[in-house]
C-alpha cells in the first residue's frame, strides 16, 4: 500500500446528481424523505470504507419543484439518523454563518459529534442565494464580502465555544461530589463587528475535539478563507490543469497561515458514468441526458451564468461573448461562471449540449467510462498535484453509488491508493487530521 492514500466521501444529494435522476427507473425519488433510505446508503459506504457521507444544504427552495426532486430534509437531524445505523461512517453538513447563530450551531455539530463517537464534520458555507434573506425577515441579502467577514468571526466564536472546555475539565468525582473543575471551564468573551458571544459552551469537549471544518468555496475570498480555517474542501473543476493550479494555489495559502498543507485536504467533485464497456457507459449518460427537460436546465444554467439566455436557439452555439466576464473571481457564482466558460470555449457546444454537460452534476467533473477508467481518472489526479480524494456524486441513488463502491473502490485497493479497512473511528483519523487542543493550549 502506497503512503499516502485516497480520500473518498459520498455526496448525498437524494435522487442523485444528474438533473434527471429523479425521472430514471433506476432511481428511488419516492424514498427522499424516507430516513432508512439514507441509512442504507450510509451502510453501503461504510462497507466500503468512504471517509463519509456528505450532505449540501440550504435555507431557501431553490429548486423548481415542477421539474426536479426538492431534498428538503435538514442534514444535521437526518447524519443523526445515519449515525444510529453506522459505527465509523464519517458524517459533514453543511450549515451557512449567515443564517444561523454561533452558539446554536455549535451545539448542533457538537451534538452529532459526541451522538456518532467522534464522526461529525462542518461545511461552512455563507450562502449563495438571495432567496433566503426573506425566510429569515432580512430585507436583504448580505453581499459576498459582508458574508465571508462575518463567517471569519462566526468560525472563531464556534471553535471558541467548541475550545471552552479544557480535556480534562470533567472530573467525575462521585466521593468528592465533583463533575467538573469550574476553573477548566472557560468563557471566550467573543466580541466582533458582527457577532458577540460570551459563552462558555455548555457541552465538554467532543471524541474527536471538534468537528472537522469543511469549506465549498472557489473565490478569492473563499480560497482565503479555506486556506486559514478548512481541513478539508470540496471544489469543482474540468480539468486536470485547472485543478493543479487550485490545489497549488490553496496550499500555499494555508503554508502561509503558518498551517500544515497536508492537513488541508482537497476533495474535487467526480460524477461517474459506470459500465461494463465505454460505450456502455456513455450510453447510460445519454439515457439520463434523453430525460432531461431544457427549461428546468436553463434556469440552473442562468442562475450560473447570473444573465437571461432566453433569447438563444437549443441548437446554435453558444456564444463566448456571453461569458466574457468570468475571469474576476470574485464569488463563488463567479468561480462557477469560469468553469461554464471554459466548457463554452474549449468546446464551443450548442445551447442543448451545454446544458447536457451541466446536466450531469452542475459544474463538477463528470467521466463516463469502465470501472478501470473511473479509477485511472481518480490516480492521475491523486498522484499529480490536483486533489487528495474526490467527493463523489452518483449521478443517480442508490445505485450509482453502488456501482461506484462495487467495481471502482477495489481497484483502487488493488493499487494501493485506498482502505481495504478502518484503522480509526473518528472522521479526523479517517482523514488523516490532528486532534486540536482545548482552551489550555490554544
Amino acid at each position: 500500500m502506497s503512503e499516502r492514500q485516497l480520500h473518498l466521501n459520498a455526496f448525498i444529494y437524494p435522487a442523485g446528481h444528474h438533473e434527471a435522476a429523479w425521472r430514471h427507473p433506476d432511481s428511488r425519488p419516492d424514498r427522499i424523505y424516507d430516513v432508512t433510505y439514507y441509512q442504507e446508503i450510509g451502510r453501503t459506504a461504510e462497507a466500503a470504507t468512504l471517509d463519509a457521507v456528505f450532505f449540501a444544504d440550504g435555507p431557501a427552495l431553490r429548486t423548481d419543484v415542477r421539474y426536479n426532486a426538492a431534498p428538503g430534509l435538514e442534514p444535521i437531524t437526518l447524519l443523526t439518523a445515519i449515525a444510529a445505523a453506522t459505527s465509523r461512517l464519517g458524517l459533514i453538513a453543511t450549515a451557512s454563518t449567515t443564517y444561523y447563530e454561533p452558539y446554536n450551531l455549535a451545539r448542533l455539530f457538537s451534538s452529532l459529534d459526541h451522538i456518532s463517537g467522534g464522526r461529525a464534520g462542518w461545511n461552512i458555507v455563507t450562502t449563495g442565494t438571495d432567496l433566503a434573506a426573506a425566510n429569515f425577515g432580512l430585507d436583504r441579502h448580505p453581499d459576498h464580502t459582508e458574508r465571508y467577514a462575518r463567517a471569519r468571526e462566526f468560525v472563531d466564536a464556534v471553535v471558541g465555544l467548541w475550545n471552552s472546555w479544557e480535556d480534562d475539565a470533567v472530573v467525575l468525582d462521585r466521593a468528592a461530589g465533583i463533575y467538573a473543575d469550574p476553573d477548566k471551564i472557560h468563557r471566550i468573551d467573543f466580541r466582533g463587528e458582527y457577532l458577540r458571544v460570551r459563552g462558555p459552551f455548555n457541552a465538554a469537549r467532543t471524541p474527536q475535539g471538534h468537528p472537522v471544518l469543511v469549506q465549498a468555496g472557489a473565490s478569492n475570498d473563499g480560497r482565503a478563507f479555506a486556506a486559514r480555517y478548512a481541513e478539508a474542501i470540496f471544489t469543482a473543476h474540468q480539468r486536470l490543469e485547472d485543478a493543479q493550479t487550485f490545489y497549488t494555489d490553496v496550499k500555499r495559502r494555508a503554508r502561509e497561515f503558518g498551517r500544515d498543507p497536508g492537513h488541508v485536504k482537497i476533495l474535487p467533485g467526480i460524477s461517474p458514468f459506470i459500465a461494463d464497456t465505454e460505450a456502455g457507459a456513455h450510453r447510460l449518460q445519454r439515457e439520463f441526458n434523453e430525460l432531461t427537460v431544457p427549461e428546468y436546465g436553463l434556469g440552473q444554467l442562468e442562475s450560473l451564468a447570473g444573465q437571461s439566455l432566453r433569447t438563444l436557439a437549443l441548437d446554435e452555439p453558444v456564444p463566448v461573448e456571453l461569458f466574457a466576464d468570468a475571469g474576476d473571481v470574485t464569488d463563488n457564482a463567479a468561480s462557477r461562471r469560469q468553469v461554464i466558460a471554459g466548457i463554452v470555449t474549449r468546446e464551443r457546444p450548442t445551447l442543448r449540449g451545454l446544458l447536457h454537460r451541466l446536466a450531469g452534476a452542475r459544474g463538477h467533473r463528470v467521466v463516463a467510462g469502465t470501472p478501470e477508467q473511473v479509477a485511472d481518472t481518480i490516480e492521475d489526479w491523486f498522484r499529480h498535484g490536483a486533489a487528495d480524494g474526490f467527493n463523489v456524486m452518483p449521478p443517480y441513488y442508490p445505485g450509482g453509488l453502488e456501482v461506484f463502491t462495487d467495481t471502482v473502490v477495489p481497484i483502487l485497493r488493488s493499487r494501493g491508493l485506498f482502505r481495504t479497512e478502518y484503522t480509526g473511528t473518528t472522521l479526523r483519523e479517517h482523514l488523516g487530521l490532528p486532534r486540536p487542543g482545548s482552551a489550555a493550549a490554544n
